[in-house]
């Protein structure tokens, strides 16, 4: 009965060439994905059921997502394209897990004197402890699905873990944001085969090449600052090329050394008045982050960096006129580059402030001014890679903030997820920001080295705040 379901799905996808924009292709290799955690409160046998969760991704795939079933290739204009060929479908791997533990048994708590009993899914132990020492990352890589579900089930359990990877070139934080909550639509809808999304997503990359058409690009400080830096070294590809090289990239591996900390929602207002009432709590958190790890990274390496460098994602959907429901890559990064004895001496307010003259003056006009970095002077892309990271010679805070992205909306039917947690990012000195809907507070997923944290663990002025979970 699913089969044939399944394969009344996949008969409505149509033959089709989609061209990939410049920031999709620079994204080749990568992933994006996440680990969602349900509680089954009702007892209901069909929680969460595979074939439900499998049909429902098989339909949002075919009415609104076949790029997910596509390979990548280059076009005859020399574009990246992604083909999407009935005849050889880019299936999707999707599969159920059983663990031997209790979930529970993977769980973190936190009690706090109001009463709250917080709760938190520990990655590390559970590769460590439930007989699965790792779950696949997918990308468009030709040996890899472009789409991999688990459904991952515990012994005596109320709760389903639900794992998605995506290839993050067909998607960014908030497209795949988007593609879960229509996934999850089309799957509580399924009784009806006529039901259409309310909010259908724009796959057309068009739309983006036009307004930008429209665009005088303006070069940001960190550009400049990344072709000084590398003046003499800076590789030097043909713009002609530019599509096949990153498409032939390799997957980027994730690095496993990921670290949770948690503020309250009281502790977040209290940090964001002691750095500067007047900055948003993003700015406030960044400094002290800026401040205490460039602190561990000195006592790590036994050496003082040049350079501390900030980066902010934005979301360049909000600053032009392409749809808040298009699907492709539309985000950008803003690069504070600080000097390190800077950092040092000044105060957490002045380094908020430092920050924010870097990274909240972004606009599609800087956006178009990195879509031509991309195209036409790669070398200053792979300068950035190579100095966004904790080393001796420079320390790094990443940090995106998904605490506004409608995550715990994401109901299959069942209703919406209890936890959020994640798979593992694919760079050191990457950190992500999630909103824990137990408390009210955030929950900060870090990735640094386990020795660089150690460092971290001592600093006063972060425990000030901060919970450390794992």
């Amino acid at each position: 009965m699913l089969a044939a379901t399944l394969n009344t799905h996949l008969s409505s996808i149509k033959a089709q060439d989609i061209e990939l924009g410049t920031i999709d292709i620079a994204t080749f290799g990568a992933n994006v994905d996440g680990m969602i955690i349900y509680k089954n409160t009702t007892g209901d046998a069909e929680f969460m059921s595979n074939d439900c969760i499998t049909n429902g991704l098989y339909k949002v795939i075919a009415d609104y997502y076949p790029i997910v079933m596509g390979r990548p290739s280059i076009g005859k204009n020399g574009k990246g394209v992604i083909v999407v060929d009935p005849d050889n479908l880019c299936m999707p791997d999707i599969a159920e897990l059983s663990v031997k533990l209790p979930a529970e048994h993977f769980f973190e708590t936190c009690n706090y004197k109001n009463g709250d009993t917080v709760k938190f899914f520990n990655l590390r132990k559970f590769f460590r402890e439930s007989g699965i020492s790792a779950l696949p990352e997918a990308t468009f890589s030709r040996d890899h699905s472009a789409a991999i579900v688990r459904l991952i089930r515990f012994k005596d359990s109320p709760y389903v873990v639900l794992y998605v990877s995506l290839p993050h070139v067909i998607f960014d934080g908030t497209a795949i944001a988007a593609f879960l909550n229509n996934w999850a639509e089309c799957t509580r809808n399924l009784d009806n085969p006529e039901y259409k999304l309310k909010y259908p997503p724009v796959n057309d990359r068009k739309v983006v090449r036009d307004y930008f058409n429209t665009v005088t690009a303006i070069e940001p400080p960190h550009t400049k600052h990344f072709k000084d830096l590398g003046a003499e070294s800076l590789v030097k590809v043909p713009s002609s090329v530019i599509a096949a090289l990153l498409l032939a990239a390799p997957d980027i591996p994730a690095f496993e050394e990921q670290h949770l900390l948690h503020f309250t929602a009281e502790k977040l207002e209290q940090l964001r008045q002691d750095v500067d009432k007047a900055q948003t709590t993003n700015l406030a958190l960044a400094a002290v982050l800026t401040k205490t790890i460039l602190q561990a990274n000195i006592q790590m390496f036994n050496s003082m960096p040049t350079w501390s460098y900030v980066m902010f994602p934005y979301d360049c959907r909000h600053r032009t006129e392409v749809p808040m429901t298009y699907s492709g890559n539309l985000s950008f990064s803003a690069v504070a580059p600080l000097e390190s004895q800077t950092v040092l001496d000044e105060s957490y307010k002045e380094i908020a402030q430092a920050i924010k003259e870097h990274c909240s003056k972004v606009s599609s006009e800087y956006a178009k001014s990195l879509i031509y970095t991309v195209e036409n002077e790669i070398g200053v892309l792979f300068q950035a890679g190579i100095s966004l990271c904790n080393s001796p010679d420079t320390s790094y805070v990443g940090l995106t903030n998904l605490r506004y992205m409608p995550l715990y909306s994401i109901d299959f039917g069942y209703g919406g997820p209890e936890i959020l947690s994640n798979g593992y990012f694919i760079r050191e000195g990457m950190q992500r920001i999630y909103s824990n809907k137990q408390d009210g507070g955030i929950d900060l997923f870090m990735n640094v080295k386990d020795d660089l944290f150690e460092y971290l663990k001592k600093s006063d002025e972060l425990l000030k705040y901060a919970d450390i979970i794992f």
